[in-house]
């Protein structure tokens, strides 16, 4: 891609993405939402303006997604997140084994090979923590019970999802998994987390002392995206998510004394970056496969359907098994609903392994959009949008 035609997609993503942002909060929904329209409008599915799939805007949007996790660390209280572990490892681990079950027992019900089944029940575990947490953002929910509970279950359905993807990818290669091999995996995705808590949190404070002696411009806040990305690299360097060391360093920066900050002058890099995150994500959305005109489409469509209402009803159902008074556990099931990237990875998996046909691969890529798009209208009515007194914050209603 030269520069010229770089900076033309990039005016369009971000023009796209304030625009449609602007709108969806006139209508009183999260600007991720709109955002995400944004997207699929300037995608492959209609205009075609955009290529999601060109490496440098691939990189931008993955830059995007690790500031969101970053921020949304920085906004996390660790104290509060390790309170809510219990129900948190609930609510992850059931949001998980319903959408597996259910999607594995509709695609052998279906008659699909049983390798199949595991694939497609598998792209039906992942909860996207960028898109979840931003949406519980542009809500002001981010210090709600609920949110919390529901962060620290992302969080886990993060580490999981890798064991799970490993486990499948293992399958359609081999066709068996080895114990020893699922057992590293869990032990060093588990193991990064609490690390990087414990020791990042000795390295924060003396990295913050020198940042704070140092005179230079901007210092701080370069400072502190670069414990972030070292953290990233770690989590990818163990087989992790990079996303989750992203997360795991907002956590450890927020106990910091220049928290505050430090999320000041984050702010404005994150209005740049993240929206492209969205934005990218939106546009590899092709919604020609909904065309009902086209014969081909047609089985496509039901399967998809199907299993678009496993998806949502399964994560929704898993709020419920969260135990605890003045909780909205509805409110909890539907922040987990949403697939985002994570379950077309999954699916892409299956599809290279030719466990997936492509038929498969669309419809779950119809059970993404569709779950993408479920959650921010939904949890915007469940969570409410009224303004606080002081600031003009966002505010969840009281329980």
């Amino acid at each position: 891609m030269h520069f010229a035609d770089f900076l033309r997609d990039l005016v369009v993503i971000l023009v796209g993405a304030k625009l449609c942002g602007e709108l969806a909060v006139r209508l009183r929904q999260p600007a991720v939402l709109g955002e995400l329209v944004g997207g699929v409008v300037l995608g492959v599915g209609v205009l075609r303006l955009i290529h999601p799939h060109e490496p440098v805007l691939h990189n931008l949007a993955e830059l995007g997604a690790l500031i969101l996790l970053f921020e949304i660390g920085l906004e996390c209280d660790l104290h509060a997140l390790l309170a809510s572990g219990a129900r948190a490892l609930v609510l992850g681990v059931t949001g998980i084994v319903l959408p597996f079950v259910a999607g594995y027992g509709l695609m052998v019900a279906w008659g699909e090979p049983t390798l199949t089944a595991v694939f497609i029940g598998a792209s039906l575990t992942a909860t996207s923590i960028g898109i979840t947490a931003r949406i519980l953002a542009d809500l002001g929910a981010l210090s709600s019970p609920e949110a919390r509970i529901v962060i620290g279950a992302a969080v886990i359905d993060d580490i999981l999802g890798i064991v799970i993807l490993s486990v499948v990818e293992r399958l359609g290669a081999t066709g068996t998994v080895e114990l020893a091999q699922l057992a590293r995996i869990v032990g060093l995705a588990v193991g990064f987390v609490v690390v990087a808590v414990v020791v990042g949190q000795l390295a924060a404070e003396r990295l913050v002392s020198v940042l704070q002696r140092m005179r230079s411009r901007g210092i701080l806040i370069v400072g502190s995206l670069v414990f972030a990305f070292a953290l990233a690299l770690g989590a990818h360097a163990i087989g992790s998510a990079t996303i989750i060391g992203a997360f795991t360093a907002g956590l450890v920066l927020a106990r910091t004394d220049p928290k505050v900050d430090i999320e000041h002058a984050l702010k404005p890099i994150a209005d740049l970056f993240v929206p492209i995150f969205f934005v990218v994500v939106g546009a590899q959305v092709d919604v020609r496969i909904l065309n009902p005109l086209v014969p081909a489409n047609r089985p496509v469509i039901v399967l998809a359907l199907v299993l678009t209402l496993v998806a949502i009803a399964t994560k929704w159902a898993a709020g419920f098994a969260v135990t605890g008074r003045n909780l909205r556990r509805v409110a909890m099931g539907a922040a987990m609903v949403p697939r985002g990237e994570v379950g077309l990875i999954f699916a892409q998996v299956g599809l290279a392994s030719r466990a997936v046909t492509p038929e498969l691969y669309a419809g779950v890529v119809v059970v993404v959009m569709a779950t993408t798009f479920f959650a921010p209208p939904v949890l915007g009515v469940l969570f409410g949008r009224r303004r606080a007194a002081a600031g003009g914050e966002l505010s969840p209603p009281p329980p």
